[in-house]
Parts: structure tokens; sequence; C-alpha cells
């Protein structure tokens, strides 16, 4: 048994409401500059749609994940070494610019510089890569909300899958059809074909963490990553010649805040948390023979933090204290594998994805109202689970390679809670019979609400502080003399009289300065994510 530690993500597209916000702020943060205009390492897609880049569930196109050979093992579907070699100067297996998007801006001096007349000045697009006049055909969220699924949801790779089972399940006339939005972001995979593929070995995956990185100084634009990866989230910056995908946002996670996305979530549907895994286990549970055994493969590399076995093994293995700690409160564990209502996105991609997503149940409901009968009613839920407007084998080529009891599972305990938690919130008492229904009890149903509905801040992130067993040496205050920014000679040094003592204002270059430590840091942290004013002393506390 080898135990290693990863963060990991879950969201509850249930209260997903499509606004982009995480989008945005993602972009805002991370690919706000030359060469990234196209580049959403976050992305929300409706569904049904071709998604981002255009049909990037195509396999069959664009070569991403793994397959087995003849002898069952595991290979690239992007090709072995001599493949790739021959391709590795003009890599054919790449979308283009058109499958992701021409990103553009508006002459907007038209509207202020043009001259008086009959006819009304207008904003005319133009191309952020050529500077000229471009006609819009394209764009990462082209799909949202259903836009033009009448004549292009046949283009859904999902959709085309659906119907091989059941034809009659996937109508687009637009009383029958149905939507949902899908978030999606580096799925940080346990067994990333993107690392596997890199000539250079620029692409890593941090033994800390988990989180697949790219180090911009090894890579050398081969562009291997981006045919290799399955959900098309590595991209190519055309200024740099460099590749580029989501960080997980791991400058914030050290320091015990969560990725932009999570932070700025609307619906606060994102869950972050530490997943302990066995990586023996790995290899052989992304070659599992069989696509549909390939979910059930994955949770069996899962570890149980409470497991006293698992926690003389993670000592062993030099796991930290607080790491073990967190997995133990961890939300994602307790949506994973202790409640099993999430499920992973795409496994038969053979990548051990660690972004998982809660299928959504809202439409059922809303659709069993419609009809006269009562929309929270457990067993008219139940009942109606395999006659959803979205469709069970639908949600199944998405989540469990067309597998549709897992899908159905984690729907009817989601139908459980909401029956059990209407009785109480109605004064009513709850029926046993309706968690036992789906292997749950009244207290395992209440924590997974709890978790689901109203978990606060520090529930949902249970993030373990990379700096928290190092923190007196990062403080400012205990900078050494010669580190300092008042040293002899430094930029501190620049004088000023008593109110202004160094080049920056007043108390710039003062050696007794009353700096910010990180008490104060997390300290506010706490202040906007707490009911009660913490004090700082038990900030120190936490801090050890």
């Amino acid at each position: 048994m080898k135990i290693m530690a990863q963060i990991a993500m879950v969201m509850n597209l249930d209260k997903c409401i499509g606004c982009h916000t995480c989008s945005v702020t993602c972009k805002e943060a991370w690919t706000n500059r030359e060469g990234m205009e196209y580049v959403w390492f976050n992305n929300v897609e409706t569904r049904p749609g071709q998604g981002y880049p255009r049909r990037h569930e195509d396999q069959e196109k664009w070569r991403g994940g793994w397959e087995l050979n003849k002898r069952g093992q595991l290979k690239l579907k992007s090709g072995g070494r001599f493949r790739r070699l021959a391709s590795i100067f003009s890599n054919p297996v790449l979308p283009e610019i058109k499958d992701y998007y021409e990103p553009w801006t508006y002459e907007y001096k038209n509207l202020t510089d043009a001259p008086l007349g009959d006819d009304y000045p207008v904003a005319a697009p133009r191309s952020l890569i050529t500077g000229k006049p471009m006609k819009i055909e394209w764009s990462s969220n082209w799909d949202d909300n259903l836009g033009g699924t009448v004549e292009y949801g046949d283009l859904d790779p999902m959709v085309v899958r659906t119907r091989q089972k059941a034809a009659e399940k996937v109508k687009f006339a637009f009383e029958q059809t149905f939507m949902f939005y899908l978030p999606r972001i580096c799925e940080h995979c346990l067994n990333p074909s993107c690392v596997a593929s890199c000539p250079s070995g620029a692409m890593y995956k941090r033994s800390e963490d988990g989180i697949v990185l790219v180090d911009q100084d090894q890579c050398r634009g081969w562009r291997q990553c981006v045919t290799a990866c399955p959900y098309k989230k590595v991209y190519f910056n055309h200024r740099t010649g460099k590749a580029e995908k989501c960080t997980l946002c791991y400058p914030r996670l050290e320091v015990g805040l969560p990725t932009v996305c999570s932070e700025t979530c609307v619906g606060r549907l994102r869950y972050l948390g530490v997943i302990l895994y066995d990586a023996d286990k790995v290899t052989a549970a992304a070659a599992t023979e069989d696509d549909t055994a390939l979910y059930e493969a994955q949770l069996g590399v899962f570890l149980d933090p409470d497991d006293p076995e698992v926690r003389r093994e993670a000592e062993r293995a030099g796991i930290p204290h607080d790491w073990m700690e967190a997995a133990g409160r961890s939300p994602v564990h307790a949506l994973i594998s202790r409640h099993k209502v999430a499920l992973p996105l795409h496994p038969e991609y053979r990548t051990m994805p660690m972004v998982w997503y809660i299928p959504p149940l809202s439409p059922m409901v809303e659709a069993l109202t419609e009809t006269g009968f009562d929309g929270e009613d457990a067993d008219n839920l139940f009942g109606a689970i395999d006659t959803l407007r979205i469709p069970l084998e639908y949600l199944a080529e998405i989540f469990t390679a067309g597998d549709v009891g897992p899908v159905r599972a984690s729907l009817e305990k989601l139908a459980a809670m909401r029956s059990h938690m209407r009785a109480i919130n109605l004064g009513d008492e709850p029926d046993p019979s309706i968690a036992a229904r789906v292997g749950m009890d009244a207290r395992a149903v209440e924590e997974m609400y709890r978790l689901l509905a109203i978990a606060k801040y520090e529930e949902r992130y249970v993030i373990p502080t990379a700096a928290l067993g190092d923190a007196r040496r990062l403080e400012e205050s205990a900078i050494p003399e010669e580190c300092s920014l008042d040293h002899e000679g430094g930029p501190g040094m620049g004088g000023g009289g008593p109110e202004i003592d160094g080049p920056f204002g007043q108390d710039s270059g003062r050696k007794n300065l009353p700096l910010v430590t990180l008490e104060n840091f997390h300290l506010r942290s706490a202040r906007q994510t707490r009911d009660t004013v913490p004090e700082v002393e038990e900030i120190k506390d936490q801090r050890g």
C-alpha cells in the first residue's frame, strides 16, 4: 500500500444556475493576457450541447485519454512513442481555432468618431489574433441556454451515444427538451494522459497534493498534451509558445484559501477537500477491462481516513498530521465514498479524474408537480426517476460510461433526502423506510442534507494549509536582518525625516515596523466566513 493525498473537487449540478461567474473570475485571475484570449480554464457548458472546444468528447476524432491494447495494458489513445515521435513536429490531431473560437473585440472607435450622417455607426468585430475584421461564428458558450439546440443538438457526442441505446430518449422539440449546466475545469487526474504524453517532461503531477502543472521553463510547445487530454483542458499560448492549464489555484490552496472558481461561485455548489488513495492500485484500476466498471474501480482506489491501518501507513508515508485531519473532515470524501452521490466525469477515458459531480435532480420535481402529483413525495420521486426529463441514459454517458445504475442510485438518495427533510420542515415524523430504501439512515440523510444545502464556508472547503507547519518562518516580522527591506543599502533606507522613514512613505523603512502577520491574515479570512468573530489567540491555536 502506497498512500498518497490529493486535493479534489465535487460540484453539485443541482445548484448550478449557469451564471458563468466562476468562468469570468478565473479568466480575470489566470488567463487575462496576450495569447490566452480564447482560453477558459473554467467554462460552463449547457447540456445538451457540443461543449468547448467543439465536440471535445469525440475521442474517435481527438484521440484523448487511454485505451487498452490487445494484452489488456494501458496505452495512450494518441499513440505510442514512435507514432508520437513521427508527428512531433506536425501534430495533426489538434483542435483548430474554429473549434475553440476566434477571440474578438469591437471597433468601439466607430461609435465615437463616426461623422454625422443618416446611418447609425456600428462597432464591427475585429479578431484579437489577426486584428482584421471578422464574422462571429462560434464561442465558448455558443450553446448557452439551448442556443441553436434544435439545429445543432444532434452534434453532441453524448446525444449520439444515448440514441444508439435509447433512440426515443433525446428529443429536441422545445416542449420535450431538457437542459442542465456542467462547469468544467482540469480534472487533475490520478492517471493523467497529458503528463504521460509530454516529450519534454514539462507536465507533471505534484506528489504533495496531486495538482497537475506545466513547467513553463521546460515546455517546448510540442502540444502532444493538448491531444492527449480527453477533456481538452490544456491550451497552447500562441504568444509564448507554451502549454498552459488550470493550476487549481495552488497559490491560494497553499495558504488555506479555496480556488477562485469556488470562492466566487454564486450557487455555492463546489466542495474542496483531501482524498487519500492507494497509488499502487491506480494503474490496475485504470486498466479495468469493462468501461462500466471503472467507476467502482476508482472508488476502490480511495482510502478511508478513519481506518486505523490507513492512518498508520499514512504516518509511515510522511503525510502530515493536518492533512490526515483534513481528510477525515473532507466534504469530497463524504460525497464520493461515504454517501456515494458524486460521480466521475467520463471514467471511460481511464485517466481517473478527481473532479466529480452530483447529477441534477430538480427538473424531475418540477415535471411531477406540473402533472398534478406531489413533486416532493418520495414514492412519486422514486417512481419517476426512470422517466426523468433529463434521460438517465444521457447522464450515464457523461458520468458512468453508460451504466445507469450508479446514476439512479445517486438520484434516489437525493430524492430520499428531499422527502425526509420536507417532513421535518413541515413538523411531521420522517418515514424511516425512505432512508432505508436507499441504504441510509436518518442520521446519514441529515448529514448529507447539511453538506449539500446549508454547509458553511469552512465545511465546504477543508483545505490543509501548506504554510501552517512553517508559519513562523514565513512571517514578515521574522525576516532575517540581511533579507529585510531596511538593511544597509536596501530599498527601505531612503530616509526622509521622522514622518517619512522610507521611499514609499511613513514607516516604509522602519526596523521595528508592526508588520502584518499570518495571524492577522487568517483572522480576516475567518471573520468573512464565520458567524462569530474569532480571537487572535484562537487563530494561533489553529496554527499550531
